[in-house]
C-alpha cells in the first residue's frame, strides 16, 4: 500500500517532467488559446516545454510567457498530420531531455457542412487535422513511454460536439472529436499495464482568441450579441476560458491522476446535461410594505 503524502504537499507539481505540446500557437498577442494555455500552466508546475507547430511564428507569445515565468519552452516546426515531421519533433524532444513524461495533443479545425453538403476534400481534411495528428502523436510517442521508466500521460483534447450536436453543421468536427474519445478509451486499455495513461478533456464554449476571431468572420461587427447568445447556450449562463482547460490537462497529466485513465473530463458549465436553453434564475422576492 502506498504512503500517504505529507500534509501540506503541493498538488499536481510536475517538477523534472517533460511536457511534449503539439499545437500550442497563438497568433493573437493578447488574450489566452488553449494551447498556449496549457503550455504555461504545465511549465508553471515545474514541467520543461517541449512543442511542436505548424508555425513558430505564432508561438512567439507562447515562448515568451513561458520564459518571462522562469520556464522552459523549445519549439520545432512541425506538420501534424505528417508521420515524418511528428517522428521528427519526437525524436528533438528526446535528443534534448531524453524522455517524454507528458504528450498533449491539441490540433484541431472546424469546417462547417452536413453530409450531403461536404465535400470529399473537406471530409478528408477534418479528419487528417483533428484525429490523424492525434494517431500519429500517440503513434510517435508511445514507443518511448513504454520503454522509460516511470512511463507517461497522454491527455488529447476533444470538444463537447463529439458528444452531442451542438447546434452547427459540422459534421466533420463532431465525428472526428468523437472518435478520439474511442481512441484514447481503446489505447488506455492496451497500454494501462505498459505505465502509460490516455485521458481526455472535453470543452464546452469557451471564450479564447479565436472565439473573437470566428466572431468576427460570422458576426461582422456585432461581437458583443454573438458572444452573448454563447454565454445563453451555458447553463452556468457564461462561457469557460483556457485556464479552465490547462487546469484540467495539468491534472490528469499529475500523479494525483496515477489511477485514471482511459476517461473524460467534460468542461463545459453543464451543456451536456441540459436537454435545451436554460431559463434564468428567479428574481428574489421583494418585500412588501
Amino acid at each position: 500500500m502506498a504512503a500517504a503524502p505529507p500534509p501540506g504537499t503541493p498538488m499536481c507539481r510536475l517538477d523534472g517532467k517533460i511536457a511534449l505540446i503539439v499545437g500550442l500557437g497563438q497568433a493573437a498577442p493578447d488574450g489566452w488559446g488553449i494551447g498556449a494555455t496549457i503550455a504555461v500552466q504545465l511549465a508553471r508546475q515545474g514541467a520543461k516545454i517541449f512543442g511542436g507547430n505548424r508555425s513558430l511564428a505564432t508561438c512567439a507569445v507562447t515562448k515568451q510567457r513561458v520564459e518571462a515565468e522562469g520556464g522552459v519552452c523549445d519549439l520545432v516546426e512541425t506538420e501534424a498530420t505528417d508521420e515524418k515531421s511528428v517522428q521528427a519533433l519526437v525524436d528533438a524532444c528526446v535528443a534534448k531531455h531524453g524522455r517524454i513524461d507528458i504528450l498533449v495533443t491539441n490540433v484541431g479545425r472546424s469546417e462547417p457542412g452536413d453530409p450531403a453538403s461536404m465535400s470529399a476534400e473537406t471530409w478528408d481534411a477534418q479528419v487528417d487535422i483533428n484525429l490523424k495528428s492525434v494517431f500519429l502523436a500517440c503513434h510517435c510517442v508511445l514507443p518511448v513511454m513504454e520503454r522509460q521508466r516511470g512511463g507517461g500521460s497522454i491527455v488529447c483534447v476533444s470538444s463537447i460536439a463529439g458528444l452531442r450536436y451542438i447546434g452547427k453543421p459540422q459534421v466533420g468536427y463532431s465525428a472526428t472529436k468523437a472518435a478520439i474519445l474511442q481512441f484514447v478509451k481503446v489505447t488506455a486499455v492496451m497500454y494501462a499495464r505498459r505505465g502509460v495513461r490516455l485521458n481526455s478533456v472535453v470543452p464546452g464554449l469557451m471564450l479564447t482568441p479565436y472565439t473573437v476571431q470566428m466572431a468576427q468572420r460570422y458576426a461582422a461587427s456585432d461581437l458583443d450579441a454573438f458572444l452573448a447568445a454563447r454565454n445563453a447556450q451555458v447553463p452556468m449562463g457564461r462561457m469557460g476560458d483556457a485556464w479552465d482547460v490547462a487546469h484540467a490537462v495539468a491534472f490528469l497529466a499529475s500523479d494525483e491522476a496515477r489511477y485514471i485513465t482511459g476517461q473524460k473530463i467534460v468542461i463545459d458549465g453543464g451543456i451536456t446535461s441540459s436537454t435545451g436553453p436554460v431559463p434564468p434564475p428567479p428574481l428574489p422576492p421583494t418585500s412588501s410594505s
